[in-house]
């Protein structure tokens, strides 16, 4: 599983938006790198931010 599945899974297992430190520590992931992958989750429009600085799973 690579990152970006490891940060999808954690926030449909959270059940609510969570911060980017959040997801980095519930996946072990560095900070700065949840912070890249999940930019390109939003741009591609896989994840949503229901309030600054929150994100989660769109569908």
């Amino acid at each position: 599983m690579d990152n970006e599945q490891k940060i999808l899974k954690a926030m449909k297992d959270a059940g609510k938006p969570l911060k980017s430190g959040e997801v980095a520590e519930m996946t072990g992931i560095d900070k700065k790198e949840v912070s890249k992958i999940i930019n390109n989750l939003k741009k591609e429009g896989t994840i949503i931010s229901p309030k600054r600085c929150y994100y989660e799973t769109a569908s």
